[in-house]
């Protein structure tokens, strides 16, 4: 039997990050061999992670170098003796190579899921510090290695969505959100930050609007920008035109009653929403940041745009929500892509290569 693989993340939220750590780590538990979550106690991941059978360890995450964090790893790693942590979040990396020095040797694969520079000696020197660094994205790949990480150490790993089967009510789910029946919607998945550029968005809807004076936006997510975000849809006249739905828990239902979905983020690892909307087989209108281009292939499963430009964002979404035909032909050709490269399945075994590698 294989020594235990311990997948680290110590966010106290839950967004697609920690949600590729329980994909990733359910799945490879289900190939066999012991797979353990440590998470941050009382975050949602360690919620999420129990209520999916995962074996879920709880640390005390708090910050960069939090102590008693790097002394309950170091306790762990001796207790359980893990071939490999998988570090999920750049805190993880600092804790585990702190705690690999009071612990038995195990390796070291950090996971980078941003198109953030590495910022900083110490930020640079943590990840040349690890055996293998996977990269959801060329683009973050390109990152890492301006931040001196070694190509031969750095391995492709797509992040990866379970495949999608759409839930009965989703024109009722838009219905209890104001969406008038019938009328062409925009959807869009992501937090509300200030690289997922929603301002960009909205911008773009209120040019949309003289082209298709019917058409709706929702923005399914939760952040601090979204009182702004509410304040700017309103000065542009939108406020009978954007909702703002919120976290949501049945995306399953949502998505399929989209007629686009739009990413208009002016940074961005990969973008695991993307994922799900091709997996429902809809078309994609979005920015052409980071690894964006390496799921949407312009032309093909939907359009690119240059990132924070709202005409051209606006032209986009206003040629897709008039042509049926197109929007039909993106969204089979985005459902392909995903089949052929960006299923859960596919993301957890590309990761047991990279694994095997160092273990």
């Amino acid at each position: 039997m294989r020594r235990p693989v311990l997948h680290v993340d110590t966010a106290a939220t839950w967004r697609g990050g920690q949600n590729q750590v329980l994909l990733t780590a359910v799945g490879m538990a289900a190939r066999g061999g012991g797979v353990s979550v440590a998470c941050r106690a009382g975050g949602e991941l360690e919620s999420r992670a129990a209520a999916a059978g995962a074996r879920v360890k709880p640390l005390p995450f708090r910050g960069d170098l939090w102590p008693p964090a790097i002394v309950g790893l170091a306790r762990l790693m001796r207790r359980e003796r893990p071939a490999a942590l998988v570090l999920h979040d750049p805190h993880a990396v600092s804790a585990a190579l702190v705690a690999s020095r009071l612990a038995p040797r195990a390796a070291l694969v950090a996971v980078r899921r941003v198109d953030f520079p590495l910022r900083g000696p110490f930020s640079k020197a943590k990840y040349c510090a690890c055996d293998r660094v996977i990269v959801v994205s060329r683009a973050i790949g390109a990152v890492v290695a301006a931040g001196g990480v070694r190509p031969e150490r750095t391995r492709l790993v797509y992040e990866g969505v379970p495949d999608r089967v759409a839930v009965p009510g989703g024109t009722e789910a838009l219905l209890a959100l104001g969406v008038p029946p019938g009328v062409p919607v925009v959807g869009n998945v992501a937090a509300l930050t200030d690289h997922k550029d929603h301002a960009t968005l909205v911008a773009a809807m209120a040019l949309v609007r003289g082209r298709v004076p019917d058409a709706r936006l929702v923005i399914a997510g939760e952040g601090e920008l979204r009182p702004a975000l509410e304040a700017r849809a309103r000065e542009l006249g939108l406020g009978d035109r954007v909702f703002f739905a919120g976290f949501r828990h049945d995306l399953d239902r949502l998505l399929p009653a989209l007629s686009v979905f739009c990413l208009s983020s002016r940074l961005e690892g990969l973008g695991t929403s993307l994922l799900d909307a091709m997996a429902f087989g809809l078309p994609v209108v979005a920015t052409a940041a980071g690894g964006i281009p390496e799921v949407v292939e312009d032309g093909v499963t939907g359009r690119l745009v240059p990132p924070r430009d709202p005409p051209a964002l606006a032209e986009a979404l206003a040629i897709a929500l008039a042509d049926e035909g197109l929007r039909r032909a993106w969204g089979a050709a985005g459902r392909r892509r995903f089949c052929e490269r960006f299923t859960a399945e596919h993301m957890v075994a590309e990761t047991e290569r990279v694994l095997a590698e160092v273990t």
